[in-house]
């Protein structure tokens, strides 16, 4: 039975799935559930709690899917969740990083949600009819990508995340206008803030990075200057926050350095590490 799973299971990618009726467990407190679900449970006494999705996809290195499965048991899943056209599009961008692009499920906006992860035994998925979720390399890359995203998101401090409430409030309300700030808004591949000297110091200097996509063609009119200075009048010195910069740039102009020196901002939640 062994061989026949890693057979079966040295077909199976990163980013692949399984669609249908499936289900999500979860344990909770039975003093304290949160969710309807785990408040469903509770009632009958269990502290594990299911849920039905729309179907699941394997978010484990490719490495660790086709490893031996005497050698690594198990696997990690989290399920997929239809959104809106609307979150679909910030996801795509890379903007909400509790979610990832399942590309090959695109059409159906189908989502994986990262918040909710699942561990399973290698067996459970050899038996599931696999949906490739990602056909090609670059697909592959951009899934892993957002993969990562979600563990290694910077920490900002407090009180640059109450500096930055104005400015994450008008980025969500515009992004998805057809307006020329909306259209500039999707014309950025991601936003970066750099501190000087630190993030700890007394005294610091914040730079925005309005990073836009390089090649405009077939997409949304790029952010100009105009834009550029609305948006930094929504984030005020005060505090530690004594001097505030921004500019617009593209990944071939930007020099390394003030790249690796940045943190991505994210507009879904500033909060510390949270989303």
């Amino acid at each position: 039975m062994t061989i026949a799973t890693d057979a079966e299971l040295a077909k199976w990618r990163q980013g692949d799935c399984v669609l249908g009726e499936h289900w999500f467990v979860h344990r909770f407190d039975l003093d304290n559930p949160l969710t309807d679900a785990s408040r469903a449970a509770a009632a009958a006494s269990s502290d594990l709690a299911e849920t039905e999705v729309a179907g699941l996809v394997v978010v484990s290195q490719t490495c660790d899917i086709v490893r031996a499965s005497k050698d690594r048991s198990f696997a990690e899943v989290s399920p997929l969740v239809e959104v809106s056209p609307q979150d679909l599009t910030l996801i795509r961008r890379k903007k909400r990083p509790s979610y990832a692009v399942v590309p090959a499920l695109d059409s159906q906006r189908l989502v994986a949600d990262l918040d909710r992860t699942m561990t399973v035994e290698k067996p459970v998925i050899a038996r599931w009819k696999r949906v490739e979720g990602c056909r090609t390399d670059e697909e592959a890359r951009n899934f892993a990508e957002a993969l990562a995203r979600k563990r290694k998101r910077f920490a900002f401090p407090d009180d640059f995340n109450t500096l930055v409430k104005r400015l994450q409030a008008r980025l969500v309300e515009k992004h998805g206008r057809e307006s020329d700030e909306g259209r500039a808004l999707r014309a950025l591949r991601e936003i970066r803030v750099q501190a000087t000297p630190s993030w700890s110091d007394a005294n610091i200097s914040l730079m925005f990075w309005f990073i836009a996509y390089s090649d405009n063609l077939g997409r949304d009119a790029a952010a100009t200057p105009s834009h550029l200075e609305a948006w930094l009048k929504l984030v005020t010195p005060t505090g530690r926050f004594r001097r505030i910069h921004g500019q617009i740039e593209t990944l071939e102009r930007l020099r390394a350095s003030d790249y690796l020196a940045s943190d991505q901002l994210d507009l879904d939640h500033l909060s510390s590490g949270s989303d």
